[in-house]
């Protein structure tokens, strides 16, 4: 039962961030590391690869396609892993400067914390895993 809650959450936290991806990608731009080459098609994709993944997780006709989207979905949190750290160290540099805006520790603190806990949840939501939690027969 709560593993079928928490598969509609991460569904829809994806669904609406892909949505956003693709509606205002100004913001994702702004966060993107410099080496990342055609950051506007990789802001597009990572849009259309939410979606995608959240369609994947709540589709109830197969299982390995609900694998596939967890697994891919968690290799994804996995790779924007890099934007969220530069987005904290643009935010770190521009409050130690005196500039205004950016979003302070409260926010980047539990955002990294967290980044490892979205990608078990999503494998475990995709049911590829049922770590810490299978019961042990």
């Amino acid at each position: 039962m709560i593993r079928s809650i928490l598969r509609w959450v991460l569904a829809w936290f994806y669904a609406i961030a892909g949505y956003f991806h693709l509606a205002s990608p100004e913001g994702f731009l702004a966060i993107m590391p410099g080496w990342v080459p055609a950051p506007e098609a990789v802001v597009f994709w990572t849009g259309i690869a939410e979606i995608a993944g959240a369609i994947g997780l709540l589709q109830p006709w197969s299982r390995p396609l609900r694998q596939a989207a967890g697994a891919g979905l968690a290799l994804y949190a996995l790779c924007v892993w890099p934007a969220n750290m530069h987005h904290f160290a643009m935010d770190l540099a521009r409050a130690s400067s005196g500039e205004p805006g950016g979003l302070g520790l409260a926010y980047h603190v539990p955002r990294m914390m967290a980044q490892p806990v979205i990608i078990w949840l999503a494998l475990w939501v995709g049911e590829v895993t049922g770590w810490p939690l299978a019961r042990h027969k």
